[in-house]
């Protein structure tokens, strides 16, 4: 198709960063007048009772949540500051489809002054696309300072008394993290002591020398693990350090987004699983295993530890790290995966884990205390079965070990359907105010939820429930098409084959076949997963329905050219889409599946 399709679910954003920008502190509009900027917020209680739960979230009895605020950007990691005062970090490009923005900088300052629920101060400052910034990930709060990743640099920002946002340029903490490849964001945590871990995510999903290319080894020794794959640590409380391999705390670590430390120090962080173990290796995997296998992991940080990232991933069914297919494995040999570390815990394939945060405070249930709450971003390679995740997940620890399986705590954020195309919002950061609120950020429309607890004494109400399985099976082939919008007849917006113009030399049957084939009914195609199951694009891969082209001509035969050959090097889209895209079809499949696209992308009134 026009440009590449593969990236991680739950992979977050994806941009390209400018490099070295001057930072000037640049605030919108307060929304609120003189505010009280140093009110906490929370409401008083009221037992049994959701006051101004607008947010349609599923979760446990005695739960509520209202919608903090909303259309803030693409609202990526948050912290609570002990005042109350909420900070998100934004991000922006190509992964949101380069969208307008909101005006005012990337970091935003969010209060609530009358303990309403809501914030009704929202204060933007920080780096703007004017100043050559495009916003970030990562977030925190120490000693009274904000941290935010910005670019190639984690800044600190002193927080003045009486205002919520600072007055001053920020000073660099450090400057030269990686860039580009399949995880460019470096969301950290800065502990007690004032150490700061930050993840540097890996360039490629298994290190090939070609990215997620069919059958293609991986390079051994990886060399991206000098400089990716794995936690830094630095000084939080130094200024003016740069990045380099002598910095690394622990290494074979995909994409650790989230950190989570605990009151003795221990450090936990989430590791994204890697994708396309069948669409590269179909000799050693079948169709459903692209969807259920590898698991994704909550692991426990160890100074100079290997977690095993490219030679292996986490096999929940056979309770084990097993030897990646690049490296010499069959999806059974261990191999040099018996001297790796393996995770604590381990949950679905490609939920995609993003923020995570410690619960250490009253205001919720027993239960819930010194575990970890996870943000899960969602899956794209579950395709063509249903995607999954998009939700907030529980996990209950005991000391440096899991405690039992995990629960799920929050759910509907997505709507109707989860999908990367039709998912209302996506979790993605999550913190813990000052009053043991639970706040989630949102990167599809910047909303923010506030979540606390009104039920009664103990939670003796609350019935967990279970994560499923991660070694259950797939389920069946999602169906076919974009749903109708809603207040429509049961047909509208759907695009019959048996009405789609036929392109020359083509016939109806082979656009037909091309549908089945596009759905994964047929050749084992996973075309949804980034295109979406209507065809018009997801922040993976681009809209096949809008008659641009960029690798063809946009015939039927050009379609099929791009098809067979692959996109190796993208111009819009960070990861490659491999020839056949992943598939592995047929000459006659790939002319149905071209036949197919090109038919969806011509106008209506043209059928």
């Amino acid at each position: 198709m026009r440009t590449s399709r593969f990236r991680e679910n739950a992979f977050p954003a994806i941009v390209i960063f400018a490099a070295w920008c001057a930072f000037a502190v640049v605030m919108a509009e307060d929304s609120h007048a003189n505010p009280a900027p140093y009110a906490t917020t929370g409401a008083p209680a009221k037992a049994s009772s959701c006051p101004g739960d607008d947010s349609g979230l599923t979760l446990p009895a005695g739960f509520c949540a209202t919608i903090f605020a909303d259309e803030i950007g693409h609202a990526r990691h948050l912290a609570v500051a002990p005042n109350g005062v909420v900070y998100v970090n934004t991000w922006s490009g190509v992964y949101y489809g380069n969208d307008a923005l909101p005006a005012g900088g990337f970091l935003v300052a969010l209060q609530d002054t009358s303990g309403s629920g809501k914030a009704d101060v929202i204060r933007r400052f920080g780096e703007t696309v004017q100043s050559g910034g495009a916003g970030g990930t990562g977030i925190g709060v120490y000693k009274g300072d904000l941290y935010a990743e910005i670019n190639d640099k984690i800044v600190r920002y002193t927080l003045p008394a009486g205002s919520i946002v600072p007055r001053d340029p920020p000073q660099t903490v450090v400057a030269g993290l990686p860039l580009g490849g399949d995880h460019p964001m470096h969301p950290f945590a800065i502990d007690a002591a004032g150490l700061m871990y930050v993840d540097v995510g890996t360039a490629t999903n298994s290190c090939q020398p070609q990215n997620r290319t069919l059958e293609s080894p991986g390079i051994e020794p990886c060399t991206e693990l000098v400089t990716r794959g794995g936690i830094w640590r630095y000084d939080a409380n130094k200024a003016d350090q740069v990045f380099s391999p002598a910095e690394r705390f622990a290494t074979g670590i995909r994409n650790g987004e989230g950190f989570a430390i605990d009151g003795k120090g221990r450090i936990f962080v989430t590791q994204h699983g890697r994708d396309q173990l069948h669409s590269n290796w179909p000799a050693f995997y079948a169709l459903s295993q692209e969807a259920t296998l590898p698991a994704e992991e909550l692991l426990l940080l160890r100074q100079g530890g290997d977690y095993g990232w490219p030679e292996c991933y986490y096999d929940p069914g056979l309770h084990s790290l097993v030897l990646a297919p690049e490296y010499g494995g069959n999806g059974k040999r261990v191999g040099a995966c018996a001297k790796k570390i393996g995770p604590i815990a381990y949950f679905p394939a490609h939920w995609a884990p993003d923020g995570m945060v410690l619960y250490d405070k009253q205001q919720f249930p027993t239960r819930y205390r010194n575990g970890v709450f996870i943000a899960f971003h969602g899956s794209w390679n579950r395709a063509p079965y249903a995607q999954q995740g998009y939700n907030v997940v529980f996990q209950a620890l005991a000391g440096d070990e899991a405690s039992g399986k995990c629960e799920i705590f929050a759910d509907g954020f997505a709507g109707i359907e989860k999908s990367p195309e039709k998912a209302a919002h996506r979790p993605t950061g999550i913190a813990v105010g000052p009053d043991g609120s639970l706040y989630v950020s949102d990167d599809v429309r910047g909303r923010i939820y506030r979540i606390v607890y009104r039920g009664g004494a103990g939670g003796a109400a609350i019935r967990p429930v279970p994560c499923p399985s991660a070694s259950a099976a797939a389920g069946e082939i999602v169906a076919l098409d974009a749903k109708p919008p809603e207040g429509s007849h049961a047909n509208a917006g759907v695009r019959d084959t048996a009405s789609l113009p036929i392109p020359e030399g083509a016939t109806k049957e082979m656009v037909a076949l091309g549908d089945r084939i596009y759905h994964g009914q047929v050749g084992g195609a996973t075309c949804t997963g980034c295109h979406g199951s209507g065809a018009t694009g997801t922040p993976l891969g681009p809209d096949l329905t809008d008659n641009r082209w960029l690798w063809s001509d946009g015939s039927s035969a050009g379609i099929a050219a791009t098809i067979r050959v692959g996109v190796m090097h993208p111009k819009n889209y960070r990861a490659p889409m491999p020839p056949m895209g992943g598939a592995q079809l047929t000459a006659d499949q790939v002319t149905a599946v071209a036949a197919y696209v090109w038919a969806l992308s011509q106008p209506l009134g043209n059928e």
